[in-house]
């Protein structure tokens, strides 16, 4: 099918995307338990951007993915940069809120390091194995595709944040547990989540009237 530029959703898609991205970094700063589960805040969003990013490389094909991506990358980075920079600047007389912002937005530049690499690794690779796995399956059985994808992704999102970020600051038994309990999570919400993939991707493919399959491209991330 031949390419064209002018989409209804594209830009609502990569919106979204991005907004995730941003509202989970900010929630990650608390960390929160749920039954057995312990993570931080921002893990119960995150695991939508993968979600988002199925759907914009399922229909709209891995370039168009690969620069909201990278849109998301930048976001990020200029999200930390600028909290980093309101941290450092001295607070007015009479507002006594400092050292709570710093508790709260002062992320430390390994953290900051980490959570891009992480992303930006995670989600290149979900984004290419989502879309040699569509080629090879001829567009069919949509759930092995966002599904083995995520399990890619999240694995190397992952083990990249959580060894970067805390590597030699806690015992390996800890950092394990960490990533066994984030990485269940995260693709459990991906499989949770599978009917209703199906329901956005299936209605968009008509909207849009596109179907990008990415047969002869070069899958570089740059």
């Amino acid at each position: 099918m031949e390419e064209r530029k002018n989409f209804k959703h594209l830009d609502t898609i990569a919106a979204l995307f991005v907004a995730v991205l941003l509202i989970s970094n900010v929630a990650s700063s608390k960390i929160v338990k749920i039954w057995l589960f312990e993570f931080d805040g921002g893990t119960l969003l995150f695991p939508l951007s993968y979600i988002f990013g199925d759907i914009l490389t399922e229909i709209y094909g891995f370039k168009r993915s690969r620069k909201v991506i990278w849109l998301g990358f930048f976001s990020a980075g200029l999200m930390s940069a600028i909290f980093a920079i309101v941290a450092f600047l001295k607070p007015a007389p009479g507002w006594e809120n400092q050292q709570a912002f710093i508790a709260i937005l002062g992320q430390t530049p390994r953290i900051v390091v980490a959570s891009l690499i992480a992303y930006f690794s995670g989600e290149y690779s979900n984004s290419v194995i989502l879309a040699i796995m569509k080629v090879k399956t001829k567009g069919k059985h949509l759930w092995t595709r966002t599904i083995g994808s995520t399990i890619v992704g999240e694995f190397v999102d992952t083990i990249l944040f959580v060894l970067i970020a805390f590597s030699f600051t806690m015992p390996w038994s800890t950092l394990r547990n960490v990533i066994i309990s984030n990485y269940v999570f995260k693709v459990g919400i991906e499989v949770l989540f599978t009917p209703i993939t199906y329901l956005i991707v299936n209605k968009l493919k008509k909207i849009e009237d596109f179907d990008y399959y990415d047969k002869d491209t070069i899958f570089s991330p740059v």
